[in-house]
């Protein structure tokens, strides 16, 4: 038997029935499906907003990320959901043009510190103006109420899904 048949074995003798999703599981699929959707329209209009600055929607992530305070690579992958070895590429990528800096970490040898520099914070500045009328517009088209309770729910949903995902 070959390695793709011994894998569909299992799933190929699941019963329908108990293969079918509760009412929640469907509902939580629904809404899975919108925010891949949503997700690539936020990118795009990422990309869109962070372009006159000379940068990408990636980059962008980067440089809000470390806006407060500075932080490690690993700290930003692991707030943003993405693989370290990514945002290494990328912070490299902005230190390489001057945006951002790495500072020794008190806290850690060989984790050392992302930082803005006065570069990084005038261009992050300039997408964040550029971002400004897109999210106000957008923020009154669809209600802060509206916008608040979405928030709630999401909060819900990355609380239940977080302590999944470190397994």
């Amino acid at each position: 038997m070959s390695n793709v048949a011994e894998r569909q074995h299992p799933v190929n003798e699941l019963d329908p029935e108990s293969a079918a999703r509760t009412t929640a599981g469907d509902a939580f699929s629904g809404l899975v499906v919108r925010l891949f959707r949503l997700n690539g329209l936020i990118a795009a209009e990422g990309e869109m907003l962070a372009k006159p600055a000379g940068q990408t929607s990636a980059r962008w992530q980067v440089l809000a990320m470390i806006e407060e305070a500075p932080l490690t690579v690993a700290q930003i992958a692991r707030t943003l959901g993405l693989a370290r070895q990514s945002v290494q590429r990328i912070a490299d990528a902005l230190e390489g043009a001057g945006l951002v800096r790495y500072e020794d970490n008190p806290r850690h040898r060989r984790a050392r510190l992302a930082t803005l520099t006065e570069e990084g914070r005038a261009t992050l500045t300039t997408i964040q103006t550029a971002q400004r009328p897109w999210a106000d517009t957008l923020g009154a088209a669809i209600g802060e109420r509206d916008l608040r309770r979405a928030v709630t729910v999401l909060d819900r949903v990355l609380e239940v899904m977080a302590p999944r995902r470190s397994r």
